[in-house]
């Protein structure tokens, strides 16, 4: 089963919209199968940013990405990736579907309230950034069989 990283970044939980965009993941048919509230430090926001490091944006995402708290959620469920990010919809939150995250709820390409991976491997790169083996569950849901193919 695919898996995926997805992070309410310091603009979400400020606004209070955790448990929506939980919600909407949920609604979709992914499971949560790790969930934590932190503080991300440069270290580790330079480590999650690596491949924009070049880019010059790179110490305005470190920036931001530290400056509350955060939650960072796996997921599980067929295409997780893509699911989620079609759940969240487009980066530029005005170029964003009427219906998607940040179609509805953000304004900003700069603080669009989430993250989620772009693809398999680096999913599975950001899961082992911010979770251990141990963090993440194992579990059948009752819904489970209506959502995925066994």
């Amino acid at each position: 089963m695919e898996r995926t990283l997805v992070l309410v970044k310091p603009d979400g939980v400020q606004r209070g919209l955790v448990g929506e965009i939980i919600c909407r993941m949920e609604r979709r048919g992914l499971k949560i199968i790790a969930l934590k509230l932190l503080w991300m430090d440069k270290a580790l926001a330079r480590r999650h940013y690596a491949v924009h490091e070049d880019k010059p944006f790179f110490d305005d995402l470190v920036k931001f990405i530290t400056s509350g708290p955060i939650i960072a959620a796996v997921f599980e469920g067929q295409g997780a990736v893509a699911a989620a990010r079609s759940v969240m919809g487009a980066t530029d939150p005005l170029k964003a579907d009427p219906g998607t995250i940040r179609g509805d709820l953000a304004l900003d390409m700069g603080q669009n309230l989430v993250h989620g991976s772009d693809s398999v491997e680096n999913a599975e790169k950001e899961i082992s950034i911010f979770f251990t083996d141990r963090e993440i569950l194992a579990y059948q849901r009752a819904i489970d069989p209506l959502v995925t193919k066994f």
